[in-house]
This record gives structure tokens, C-alpha cells and sequence, in this order.
């Protein structure tokens, strides 16, 4: 059963992704109720494209998928958290094994 979350005013919610295994943050992307209940359903995380206006399944066309294992949300029930396995090589479409590779120096 889903919770009420709280979307944003294009009906979305920002969802973290999360290594179960090493807890490494992998990704960020955006989910609306339907890419929510896609995820719940089908076991894969599924995300709404901003640029494009569609859904999309991580992994669907690199193989690189993600098989969802726990879903949590935060406190003011605004932001998801993701934990699943990372199947290949990793999560960014730039082939890193996470989005968040750059670093700024302080």
C-alpha cells in the first residue's frame, strides 16, 4: 500500500537510488504515482522522464537494471529511497558506476 506522499506541482517526487548491499548512493531521478506503482509492480526501478514526458525503466535499453529491494520515504514524505541491486556495469548512462563521480573542492 502506498502512503500519501507528497508530490511536487508536475506530480513528482524525487527518488534517491541506494546500493542495498554497500548503501553507495547511485543515482537521483524523478517519479510520478504511476512510475511508482510500475516499480511496485513490475519489482524494477521505472522513472518519469522531465525532457522527454515518458517513463523509463532503468537499465532498459543497457541491461544495466536495477531490482528494487526496499522502498522507503522520508520524514515529511516528500523524497523516496530506493534501495535495490545493481545489475552490470552500474547506474549512470555515462558508464560510471554512480551518477555522483565529481567532485568540488572546497
Amino acid at each position: 500500500m502506498i502512503p500519501d506522499l507528497k508530490y511536487d506541482d508536475k506530480g513528482l517526487i524525487p527518488a534517491i537510488v541506494q546500493d542495498v548491499n554497500n548503501n553507495e548512493v547511485l543515482m537521483m531521478a524523478y517519479m510520478n504515482e504511476a512510475s511508482l506503482n510500475k516499480t511496485i509492480e513490475g519489482g524494477k526501478t521505472c522513472f518519469w522522464s522531465r525532457s522527454r514526458q515518458e517513463f523509463w525503466i532503468k537499465g532498459g535499453t543497457s541491461g544495466n537494471v536495477q531490482i528494487v529491494k526496499e522502498i522507503l520515504y522520508d520524514c515529511d514524505a516528500d523524497t523516496l529511497l530506493i534501495k535495490v541491486e545493481q545489475v552490470g556495469t552500474g547506474a549512470c548512462h555515462t558508464g560510471n558506476r554512480t551518477c555522483f563521480f565529481r567532485k568540488i573542492e572546497t
